[in-house]
């Protein structure tokens, strides 16, 4: 039985919020970087910046203090619903929850965009309110999928944990209906997930050991061309090893063909000392630029170990 990352099953409205908010929470913890990307990529200007800043002899108004650590005020306020029944009343008492925050984005937040003539009568009356402010409010309308398309966005290849995240929170939205259903077919490819193999590889030989890992797929078995099955290389601690250091994860077909066994492609090549043991763990997955598909894929493969 799968382990999900998100609760199901209970009030749908509470849990739509929590989940998100634990969706943006685990990227947070993931990374930094990545959630301010996003937060400035979907909500804010370029001007926001909200990482802490640290400066040396700082000069204000009557002194020069040694140091200062300083960031930028935010606040973002959201409003979720399970369809477009957002009462204007509500959102506005909402800004009350702001105070003088410098940046100020009210999210209104459900499965679909909200009615224009809707969106605008509220909009009028935002502006009223900002023309008292400091700081104006922003108001951002948008759905599940937008919000999670957009983390999606700012994630790479490599960032298989939060991809997986990713993955069970559309997974999520998809069972409870927050992705309506003519747009299953992305869900779908969400889902064109892969796998991971972790081996060791020892020696009893006195003597250095040359080899090499090898891949060799059956086409016979196969149902998706390996120029769309991505591959990639590490040791147990997820550190990329051999030619896996590059931005570009290769796909099946771009790997080298091996020395030892025209048939097979290499995916590391190393040496083994006496009683030493090498940790590998391989990943493949589907590539992104791959056809959406309904069917199930099926990509097999053999691994082997040579002697150089």
């Amino acid at each position: 039985m799968k382990i999900h990352y998100f609760q199901r099953y209970h009030e749908k409205e509470n849990v739509a919020t929590a989940n998100t908010m634990l969706l943006l929470s685990r990227l947070h913890a993931y990374s930094s970087d990545k959630f301010f990307r996003f937060l400035k990529s979907e909500y804010f200007s370029d001007s926001f910046n909200p990482e802490i800043i640290f400066t040396l002899q700082e000069k204000s108004v009557d002194s020069v203090p040694d140091a200062t650590i300083t960031q930028e005020s935010f606040k973002i306020v959201v409003e979720t619903k399970m369809s477009d029944w957002f009462y204007e009343d509500q959102l506005l008492r909402h800004l009350n929850s702001f105070s003088d925050e410098k940046y100020k984005v009210m999210i209104t937040l459900a499965p679909e965009l909200m009615e224009e003539n809707k969106k605008a009568a509220f909009e009028e009356k935002l502006k009223q309110y900002n023309e008292s402010q400091r700081y104006p409010v922003i108001h951002i309308n948008t759905t599940f999928e937008a919000m999670a398309n957009a983390i999606g966005d700012i994630l790479d290849d490599r960032d298989y944990d939060m991809q997986d995240v990713l993955a069970d929170y559309l997974n999520y939205c998809y069972t409870d209906g927050l992705i309506p259903v003519s747009d299953a077919w992305k869900y779908m490819r969400m889902q064109l997930a892969g796998a991971t193999f972790d081996f060791n590889i020892s020696s009893n030989v006195l003597e250095k050991v040359k080899y090499e890992i090898v891949l060799k797929s059956d086409d016979s078995l196969s149902t998706i061309n390996d120029r769309f099955v991505k591959i990639y290389v590490t040791d147990d601690n997820d550190k990329p090893i051999n030619d896996f250091y590059s931005g570009m994860v290769p796909t099946f077909y771009d790997l080298k063909v091996s020395e030892t066994d025209p048939g097979a492609k290499v995916i590391y090549s190393g040496v083994l000392k006496n009683k030493n043991v090498s940790k590998i763990r391989v990943r493949m997955w589907v590539a992104d630029n791959h056809e959406i598909s309904f069917n199930s894929l099926v990509f097999s493969t053999k691994l082997d170990v040579n002697i150089k």
